[in-house]
C-alpha cells in the first residue's frame, strides 16, 4: 500500500468514503481492524475517525453503548485533553477512544473458558433466618456437610404471587462477560414429604452502584447488608424470564447472548413461590448453590459512575480494590468458605471453637486479646 500512496492511488478514494466505511464494518477482529490502520496514515484516520473499534466493541455486546465517556491514562499519566486548538483536542480525544475500544474489543473477542465470576455477596431482598440462613451460603457448592446444611432462605410469604425476592452479588471484576447462571433450589430433606422451595421464574439484571461500595455495606456475619434496594444501583441489562424447575439441581440458565456486565454487580430475582412450609403455611423461596459464569476481563478496563452515565476507564497500571480483595490480596468468597468448612466439618466444634468467635477470627473485626497487643490487627 505504500507505493500506492507514491502512485497517487488509495483505496479509499477509489471506493469512496460511504463504500470504504461499509467495507471496513466487516472487520469482525480487533486483530484485522489493526492491520488495516497499520497500512498507512490515511487509512489510520479513516479507523479511527469513523470509530470503528467501537463499533466493532457494540456489535459483539450491544451494552457498550451505556458508556458516555472514555478515560486512559499512558505511561502512568492522563491523557490530557487541551492539547491546543479544539481540532487538536478533538483528534487527541479520538486516539485515545480507538485505543481504549481496541483493548476492550480484544478481551471480548479472546477465547476463554468459563468460569465462576462471583467473589462477594452484597446481600437478599430478605432472610428468614439470619445468619444461618444468609446468601453466604449460597457459595458453598454443596447445600450440606454431615447434619449442618447450608443454604438461604428468604422470609415467609401468605401469598405466593408477592414481590420478587432477590439475591445480589459481586463480580471479580468491573467487567465481566456473563454467558450463563446456574442456580440450584434447596430441598428440605429434614421436613415431611422433603419439599423443594424453589421459584417459579427467575430473571437476572446487571449494572454498577451509583456510589462506590464500602465493605462495611456488604452482608456479613453480624450484618445483613445495607445495598440491597434498587436504587443504589443503574441496571444496564435486564435478561428475558426463564421458568425454574422445582427440581433440587444445579439449572442452567443461558442468557440470549453473552453479556458485557458493566459494573460488576448481578442480581438475581426470585418471581412466584411453589412451596409452602407445612408449619407455619407460610410460602419461601430457598437456594442452596448460586454460579455467574463467564470472563472477568482485565482490571486495567474499569468503569466509574457519572452524572450521565458510567465512565469506561483504561489505565495499565496496578490497581487495587479494597472491596474486591483483602488487604493481602486474598479473595473474601475464599475466606468465608474456609470459615464454614471448618465450622460444618465439625472440627471447629470437636475442638471448642466458638462459631462467633472463629468469625471474629477470619474476618474481623480485630480481637484486642491483651491490652498490650492493640496494635495487631488480625484481618
Amino acid at each position: 500500500m505504500g507505493e500506492e500512496e507514491e502512485d497517487g492511488a488509495d483505496f479509499l478514494q477509489w471506493l469512496g468514503p460511504d463504500t470504504s466505511a461499509i467495507v471496513f464494518t466487516l472487520l469482525h477482529h480487533p486483530a484485522d481492524l489493526a492491520r488495516a490502520s497499520a497500512v498507512s496514515r490515511s487509512w489510520r484516520t479513516f479507523v479511527i475517525a469513523n470509530q470503528f473499534s467501537k463499533i466493532l466493541c457494540l456489535r459483539v455486546c450491544p451494552e457498550v453503548s451505556n458508556f458516555t465517556s472514555i478515560e486512559a491514562s499512558s505511561s502512568g499519566s492522563d491523557v490530557k485533553e487541551d492539547v491546543g486548538s479544539s481540532t487538536a483536542a478533538e483528534w487527541e480525544n479520538q486516539k485515545r477512544d480507538h485505543r481504549v475500544y481496541m483493548h476492550l474489543s480484544h478481551s471480548l473477542l479472546s477465547p476463554y473458558n468459563s468460569r465462576n465470576c462471583i467473589i462477594r455477596c452484597i446481600g437478599a431482598s430478605s432472610t428468614d433466618n439470619f445468619p444461618e440462613e444468609t446468601i453466604e451460603n449460597t457459595l458453598e457448592p454443596i447445600d450440606h456437610v454431615e447434619m449442618s446444611l447450608s443454604y438461604w432462605s428468604s422470609g415467609g410469604q401468605r401469598d405466593p404471587t408477592c414481590l420478587p425476592e432477590c439475591l445480589i452479588y459481586m463480580l471479580h471484576s468491573d467487567l465481566c462477560l456473563i454467558d450463563e447462571i446456574k442456580i440450584q433450589p434447596f430441598q428440605a430433606f429434614f421436613q415431611y414429604g422433603a419439599p423443594i422451595y424453589s421459584a417459579q421464574y427467575v430473571r437476572f439484571r446487571m449494572g454498577y452502584p451509583k456510589l462506590p461500595l464500602r465493605p462495611e455495606q456488604l452482608v456479613s456475619d453480624e450484618n445483613e447488608g445495607q445495598l440491597n434496594a434498587d436504587d443504589n444501583y443503574t441496571w444496564t441489562y435486564a435478561s428475558p424470564e426463564f421458568p425454574m424447575l422445582q427440581e433440587n439441581v444445579a439449572q442452567s440458565f443461558k442468557l440470549p447472548h453473552a453479556v458485557l456486565c458493566i459494573g460488576g454487580v448481578v442480581k438475581i430475582e426470585l418471581l412466584g413461590r411453589i412451596q409452602k412450609q407445612a408449619i407455619d403455611g407460610l410460602y419461601y423461596i430457598c437456594v442452596s448453590h448460586v454460579e455467574i459464569l463467564g470472563n472477568p476481563l482485565p482490571r486495567e478496563l474499569w468503569v466509574a459512575p457519572c452524572e450521565n452515565g458510567v465512565v469506561l476507564k483504561y489505565h495499565p497500571e496496578p490497581r487495587r480494590s479494597n472491596v474486591r480483595c483483602s488487604d493481602d490480596g486474598r479473595s473474601p468468597t475464599n475466606w468465608h468458605n474456609f470459615a464454614t468448612r471448618i465450622w460444618q466439618s465439625g472440627a471447629g466444634r470437636g475442638i471448642g471453637w466458638n462459631q462467633a468467635l472463629l468469625s471474629r477470627l477470619l474476618f474481623g473485626p480485630p480481637l484486642q486479646l491483651l491490652e498490650e497487643d492493640d496494635d495487631d490487627d488480625i484481618s
